[in-house]
């Protein structure tokens, strides 16, 4: 069981952060979390652990493998703890090498609230996501008809993998 009240504590703020300040925030509230005593059953899923008006975080639990597709926040940056497991973060490059950064537990790494990236989260990852400002929007984008499209999605929703942009880019799918 989370003790959501003690996340809240943790995320007051009077201002927005830094993607570097989210994953410093990430690394915090990976501190409160009893790994051994999450639930295990099904394919995964993600929880929220606040959400303040300049950030807000998700508990990624993924008991198979995800690929979140490439996605942007809106115009927030990220931070991202990984608590178990192995998580990959690409950021999408065109016309050049691709640019995939790989974390393991223990490790974090922030992405600006201007990119445009995908994750990769291995069987049994589990990540926090701390968001500034918190998220009012997540962009899915997809090549259709030989177009790259960008498909507005809610904040609380899970983002869809890009098959047809990543085989565009040479990325494994």
């Amino acid at each position: 069981m989370l003790d959501l009240a003690r996340y809240e504590a943790l995320a007051a703020s009077d201002r927005d952060l830094t993607p570097e300040e989210c994953a410093v925030l990430a690394r915090s509230a990976a501190e409160l979390v009893d790994v051994a005593a999450l639930d295990r059953s099904g394919g995964g899923s993600f929880e929220l652990l606040w959400r303040n008006e300049h950030s807000e975080a998700w508990l990624n639990l993924w008991w198979e493998p995800r690929d979140t597709g490439y996605h942007d926040h809106g115009g927030s940056c990220v931070g991202v703890y990984v608590l178990e497991g192995r998580a990959r973060n690409e950021a999408l490059v065109v016309g050049g090498p691709r640019r995939v950064r790989e974390y393991g537990a223990n490790e974090s790494f922030s992405f600006p609230g201007t990119g445009i990236h995908r994750m990769e989260h291995d069987r049994g990852a589990v990540t926090i996501h701390v968001y500034s400002p918190r998220l009012t929007a997540i962009g899915h984008y997809e090549i259709v008809g030989g177009e790259l499209h960008r498909q507005p999605g809610l904040p609380d929703e899970g983002s869809p993998p890009s098959p047809e942009l990543s085989a565009a880019l040479g990325a494994e799918i």
